[in-house]
């Protein structure tokens, strides 16, 4: 085992393995799960169109991650990974709807099958931390059953099976929530979250998860004029998505003033990430290659960062890898709940603390499933009509390899030089690719994780 693993877990044992608080200790958590924010889609993070002043301001609060990732490059499955802290093979959700995306004679295997509903037998986030006495509450997106109450969640406010509005103007259609006037989703979800947040007792675990800045891609209308002439930088030019990336950096910070003006917010732990890569072809990641549902840089890095007063010290930076995998166990120590479930991720503290600089271990993604392209004409994926074919990825170190199983192909890239995948050196490298190949395997075979084998009778090569 590699010393730097051996020393990050000594110093999370030894130094956490005891941690008991009282419930008048217990810090107040809130996580925030952007919904399809690439990786640049904020200031802190480089773009130069987009403005996020608030998001920026936090950003410095804390410790930001440059190599943070979504354990799935799409909605429902990121979010299960999040609130499990389980590798999809251990839930089942891989995508959105049904595993069969795509024309049936463009798909060479018969897919795995799809869940679409998180069973309830997982422990998810907010049961252990409401079982420890904390007040839970959901806002927003939940996208894994009808009902996000049924599992650990004291409050609900416009959560759903549903992945995105109907409209984010009234009536919203598919979202159990009633505004007033002519109130943009947005802003009526953090209005009935800022009231939450005003009479809630501590500790509290909030779980913001707007529904944007997923499509449909719906100006603020007030924010438009400042967009429309502003110059395109580095592929992102939309106006109308301009408007929702600030729109939701303003809630944002009403949150934060919120909690501020009734002395909460010291005493919170804050979590911002996003559940996958931007939409490709609304926004761009440049030099990261494709954007949400692919397997590439683009759909799977997000911004990623960890905010607590005196405890992670601000304006901090690291670029060790992690994932939104490693949030629950690291929410585990910060409450000082003893683990009992299976987990897939690490506990973050030492690393948060600075005790920790660095940590090399797998990480894993695996999607034995279709995902058409939106468009075409316009993408970065390996080919034009998939975003992804069924395959598995890999990074460990600045090694990334991504394996296909329609023909058994496979990528390697050096992302310490090749950030945006562009060359696979593969041919270059054969005993590294063996061993990183080597790791996906065993990895498949601990999680017995399901390998689409079958042929399609209705594929037609051709095409």
């Amino acid at each position: 085992m590699n010393r730097h693993v051996i020393l990050f877990f000594l110093v999370a044992f030894v130094g956490l393995s005891c941690v008991r608080m009282s419930k008048d200790e217990l810090p107040n958590i809130i996580i925030i799960n952007i919904d399809d924010m690439g990786w640049k889609d904020v200031a802190y993070m480089g773009s130069t169109y987009y403005e996020t002043p608030r998001i920026d301001e936090l950003a410095n609060q804390g410790m930001q991650f440059s190599n943070g990732y979504a354990a799935s490059a799409n909605c429902a499955p990121s979010r299960a990974c999040l609130l499990t802290g389980k590798w999809t093979p251990r839930h089942g959700i891989y995508t959105v709807g049904t595993s069969e995306r795509g024309r049936s004679k463009h798909r060479k295997l018969i897919p795995v099958e799809n869940t679409t509903t998180l069973s309830r037998s997982h422990r998810i986030i907010p049961r252990v931390l409401q079982q420890k006495g904390y007040v839970t509450c959901h806002a927003g997106k939940w996208h894994l059953s009808d009902n996000p109450l049924e599992y650990g969640f004291d409050i609900n406010i416009g959560g759903g099976h549903n992945g995105h509005p109907g409209s984010y103007y009234p009536p919203y259609k598919n979202v159990n929530i009633t505004g007033k006037n002519n109130q943009y989703l947005t802003d009526l979800i953090m209005e009935r979250t800022i009231a939450f947040a005003d009479t809630v007792r501590q500790p509290f675990f909030l779980y913001y998860a707007p529904y944007a800045v997923h499509t449909p891609i719906q100006p603020v209308k007030s924010l438009s004029a400042k967009y429309e002439d502003k110059a395109a930088s580095g592929g992102q030019n939309n106006a109308a998505y301009a408007t929702m990336i600030e729109n939701v950096d303003r809630n944002i910070g009403l949150l934060t003033a919120k909690l501020k003006e009734k002395n909460l917010y010291d005493n919170t732990l804050l979590i911002f990430t996003s559940d996958n890569g931007g939409l490709y072809g609304v926004t761009e990641q440049h030099p990261l290659r494709a954007g949400k549902g692919s397997y590439y840089e683009g759909g799977i890095r997000v911004p990623f960062f960890f905010i607590w007063k005196d405890h992670i010290k601000a304006d901090t930076k690291s670029d060790v890898p992690v994932t939104n995998l490693d949030i629950y166990p690291t929410l585990l120590k910060v409450a000082g709940i003893d683990g009992g479930d299976v987990l897939d991720g690490a506990n973050l503290l030492p690393i948060l603390k600075g005790d920790v600089t660095e940590m090399e271990r797998p990480l894993f993604w695996h999607f034995p499933v279709y995902l058409q392209a939106y468009n075409v004409r316009n993408n970065e994926n390996r080919d034009t009509l998939f975003r992804t074919r069924p395959g598995s990825a890999v990074r460990k170190g600045k090694w990334k390899l991504h394996y296909y199983f329609e023909n058994n192909e496979f990528e390697l890239f050096n992302l310490d030089n090749d950030i945006g995948e562009k060359n696979n050196v593969a041919q270059q490298e054969p005993a590294k690719a063996e061993e990183m190949l080597l790791l996906l395997k065993n990895w498949w075979k601990r999680t017995e994780a399901p390998i689409p084998r079958e042929l399609n009778p209705e594929y037609d090569d051709a095409k």
